[in-house]
């Protein structure tokens, strides 16, 4: 099974087929990583649709099910295998935005990667990374959105952060489709990562990839 036909069963929302063929590849061993990257390619090119107008929202919420689906039959997969947690992130989709793809494919390779997740889920507000942050001491905060809106979203939470005093203890990391080199300066982040992938290996170069807490 090539990984396209499962891109191409996402864009026509056909659920039943990019199940089946999502457990096919992973029963003949099929790398879950490049699984992932194939449901992360289908999610951009969905929300590039849906700000064009060629898709509505009932149509937005069926492909966000069937990549939510999808991406649960991968996580099992990557889970690392105990011990202290490298260090701890702090993430969501930023107010406005409810697209949790992404997200959740971030989630399973940090996880993976050793570290301690507190994942706030979509449409988080300002005031709640903070909160999040004052509670559980983060090392990272990573905050993702697929919409263009999003980024002034990421602009306010960074903003929320510094007049909270919580901004020099924590680096943060943007992600999403729309994110690049200026929209990291306009927000006011630490880094910026188009892929999953690429966004952990940043997270792990700032904790130094040693376990938490120690030397």
């Amino acid at each position: 099974m090539q990984l396209e036909e499962l891109v191409d069963a996402i864009l026509r929302l056909d659920e039943s087929t990019a199940l089946k063929l999502a457990r096919e590849w992973l029963e003949v061993g099929g790398d879950p990583l490049l699984l992932l990257e194939a449901v992360r390619r289908a999610a951009q090119v969905i929300g590039e649709r849906y700000e064009r107008g060629e898709l509505f929202v009932a149509d937005l919420v069926m492909a966000g099910e069937i990549l939510k689906e999808v991406s649960e039959l991968v996580r099992p997969l990557l889970r690392g295998g105990g011990g202290k947690p490298v260090g701890r992130l702090v993430i969501g989709t930023v107010q406005g935005d409810i697209h949790d793809i992404g997200k959740n494919i971030v989630v399973a390779l940090a996880e993976a990667a050793g570290f301690e997740v507190i994942d706030l889920g979509v449409d988080v507000p300002p005031e709640k990374f903070v909160e999040a942050v004052r509670r559980y001491e983060p090392d990272v905060v990573g905050l993702s959105g697929l919409l263009s809106v999003s980024i002034e979203s990421m602009k306010l939470t960074v903003k929320a952060l510094e007049e909270a005093g919580l901004r020099g203890r924590v680096k943060v990391i943007i992600g999403g489709g729309r994110v690049d080199e200026e929209a990291m300066k306009y927000t006011g982040a630490d880094a910026w990562a188009d892929s999953a992938a690429a966004g952990v290996k940043i997270m792990l170069s700032w904790v130094g990839g040693g376990e938490r807490g120690s030397p």
